[in-house]
């Protein structure tokens, strides 16, 4: 993440992404197979070599399926590159990530418990207690609340605004921050809510 200043001299914090070039691996009725960070060959295995090498377009780290709208199946051909420019200033993003891990959490950090009594001799202040059933039903309910791990789930963060393209660079500059650890990656998408 970094700070840039607007038209009217307001702060914003900005996350800087990377985005592309992505060039198009198959198109299907529906989807996209996209690739992107070139690779060398020595790299993948050989199933997944022989998809690009099909293509005929060089090896990437990544390959994603993303879903696109029918009616455009025509602009899209095999070899194309999808860059920065197909967004706009202005734009707002749904970004999806996966989430930082935290490992092995307790219940106060991951659900947010308020903790048993601080004072008095008590003995339990961060642990689980009770759990509210006793012979009938006799078990824990699935989807308790309970210490676990923690982190390292796909989350999706709606309606970021793009505040500024560098197309020569591949680089989009988005309000806010973006799910993961630095370096992760990414899939960006117009915003589905806005």
């Amino acid at each position: 993440m970094t700070q840039v200043f607007d038209a009217q001299g307001n702060f914003l914090p900005v996350s800087v992404i990377e985005a592309g070039p992505c060039p198009i691996i198959k198109v299907n009725q529906k989807t996209l197979l996209l690739g992107f960070e070139k690779v060398k060959e020595n790299k993948l295995k050989k199933p997944i070599l022989g998809i690009y090498k099909k293509a005929g377009i060089p090896p990437c780290k990544i390959m994603k399926e993303v879903p696109f709208d029918n009616k455009e199946s025509q602009e899209y051909k095999v070899g194309q590159e999808l860059k920065v420019d197909i967004f706009k200033e202005g734009d707002f993003l749904d970004i999806t990530g996966i989430s930082k891990g935290k490992g092995f959490q307790g219940g106060v950090k991951r659900w947010g418990w308020g903790g048993g009594p601080k004072t008095h001799g008590s003995m339990s202040h961060r642990r689980i207690g009770s759990l509210g059933s006793s012979t009938c039903p006799g078990r824990v309910f699935k989807g308790h609340h309970l210490p676990g791990h923690m982190g390292v789930k796909k989350v999706t963060i709606q309606n970021l605004k793009l505040i500024k393209v560098i197309p020569e660079k591949n680089i989009l500059l988005v309000k806010g921050a973006v799910p993961g650890y630095n370096n992760g990656y990414l899939i960006i998408k117009k915003a589905k809510k806005k």
